[in-house]
């Protein structure tokens, strides 16, 4: 805000400088020929301000554009960089998570293989025993005729 006030500040100094220079000029007690002459050189004088406010805003516009352009770069390459950091991570998650679900349904098959193996264990206990308290009920009922 403190540059726009500022710009504003100068372009009416040099407006209000010109209008100035030129109401002296015109009312001043001089000839045709010195008026001419002093028109002349005052408008010379206006021609260089204004060619050297120019080239200075030039340089300004070009040393701003670069200081962006540098900015730009300089932000670019921290989020690549931040983004390949992300890209990382979530790979290593990604594959830590792969390993995970392998070594589970390794296991999950382990146990299940285990589970038969109990089951049948069970079943062959199970049927030894009945055939084991038939055989007595049988012994006994035989023993008992």
């Amino acid at each position: 805000m403190s540059e726009m006030n500022t710009k504003d500040f100068l372009i009416g100094s040099l407006i209000g400088g010109i209008v100035g220079a030129s109401a002296a000029l015109l009312l001043a007690p001089k000839s045709g020929k010195e008026l001419r002459n002093d028109l002349n050189e005052q408008a010379q004088l206006a021609k260089e301000k204004t060619t050297q406010l120019t080239s200075t805003a030039y340089d300004k516009g070009n040393e701003w554009a670069s200081y962006a352009k540098e900015k730009s770069a300089s932000i670019a390459k921290v989020v690549s960089d931040q983004s390949a950091q992300v890209v990382d991570k979530v790979k290593e998650v990604t594959s830590n998570v792969k390993a995970d679900a392998e070594e589970t349904k390794e296991l999950a098959d382990e146990l299940a293989g285990e589970v038969g193996e109990a089951q049948a264990e069970v079943k062959e206990t199970v049927k030894r025993e009945v055939d084991e308290i038939q055989a007595k009920i049988e012994e006994e009922a035989s023993q008992t005729k």
